[in-house]
């Protein structure tokens, strides 16, 4: 075939002299092609219409309005207050709990002010819920709650970027009890009358450190992560058709005291709009669809569009190196900044 076409007074292009000797092949890959193209297709459409056109599941699902309550802990500043005071203005009464309660004492206040709903503030220390006495007070203050709603928003993560050998013992201990110890607890404590009542949601607050890319320098925060997300994907097939929903925040930054950002911008969001968001898209994974995360949601538009461009790329490694740079650059800025504020004392 090939001898025969170099006659002919055209010149044939080497692809049609394959489809021309492997038909069968070339239909295959063809037919292969389309598949993929057709899969892209399907998952970036699929991620647009949940971020951006399809709404989640409507919260009257778990009793809004109808005298049920929210637990919203690290409840004090940022994210966890916006959860406690949108969950109130969508009918919610709500337990706020955190360590300041100056902070919760003013919270309540003001939701009291603007919306007809019951409140109760518990101060309390997470890293200290091993202790009796303080988990005692916790499961005091929940145990004859219709909870409808479950926010596990606190955490703590380091006080700069840190290689874990050299983190202190303190801080670690204090990552693993409020990040860990205290959410499997206060889950535990709440989700059986969830699953009796046949009625409820449960959102952890999870991060990209962990969960989209590896977090050099934030090994134990972004360990805790980790756990989150494995953690709650367990818990959502076990309570899966009891009438109980569980998801992780898939969150990029957001404007806060923990992240320590002070202006919002396209890719960080403030409180205010990211919690918007989420509540908006219970139920609908948005950025994390298709990326084999079970459970796992990334509502806020721009966190959703970053996270299914990374899983899309798939090159791990450069987003990791990525991040460790990062990393080392506030770390820098941190101890130098440090060190001036030593000099002027």
């Amino acid at each position: 075939m090939s001898a025969l076409l170099s006659y002919l007074p055209f010149k044939v292009s080497s692809s049609h002299v394959f489809v021309t000797e492997q038909p069968y092949l070339a239909v295959l890959l063809l037919a292969l092609g389309s598949l993929s193209l057709a899969k892209f297709l399907v998952k970036t459409l699929g991620v647009l219409a949940q971020t951006f056109i399809l709404p989640g599941k409507n919260l009257k699902k778990y009793g809004a309005g109808k005298g049920t309550w929210a637990v919203v802990t690290g409840a004090s500043e940022g994210i966890g207050r916006e959860f406690a005071l949108q969950l109130a203005a969508k009918g919610f009464n709500v337990l706020v709990a955190a360590r300041n309660a100056t902070s919760l004492k003013e919270l309540t206040t003001e939701i009291e002010s603007t919306s007809k709903v019951q409140t109760k503030a518990l101060a309390i220390d997470f890293s200290k819920l091993n202790d009796p006495v303080q988990w005692a007070r916790f499961q005091s203050e929940v145990e004859n709650l219709d909870i409808g709603v479950l926010i596990n928003n606190v955490g703590r993560s380091h006080s700069y970027p840190i290689n874990f050998v050299e983190t202190p013992d303190e801080e670690i201990d204090n990552i693993l009890q409020i990040n860990i110890n205290a959410t499997v607890k206060v889950t535990k404590a709440i989700v059986p009358g969830m699953v009796q009542r046949k009625r409820g949601l449960v959102i952890g607050s999870g991060s990209f450190s962990g969960i989209s890319v590896v977090s050099p320098m934030l090994a134990t925060y972004a360990g805790t992560k980790s756990f989150l997300s494995s953690f709650l994907a367990a818990l959502a097939e076990e309570v899966k058709g009891k009438g109980v929903d569980v998801e992780t925040l898939n969150t990029y930054f957001v404007v806060s005291n923990m992240s320590k950002i002070r202006k919002s911008s396209m890719m960080i969001p403030t409180p205010k709009a990211y919690v918007r968001s989420v509540l908006s898209k219970v139920g609908q994974p948005c950025g994390a669809l298709y990326t084999g995360r079970m459970h796992v949601v990334t509502p806020y538009w721009s966190h959703a569009l970053l996270d299914y461009l990374m899983n899309l790329i798939g090159w791990k490694q450069v987003f990791a190196s990525y991040t460790h740079g990062l990393h080392k650059s506030i770390q820098k800025r941190y101890l130098k900044k440090q060190e001036r504020l030593a000099k002027q004392q």
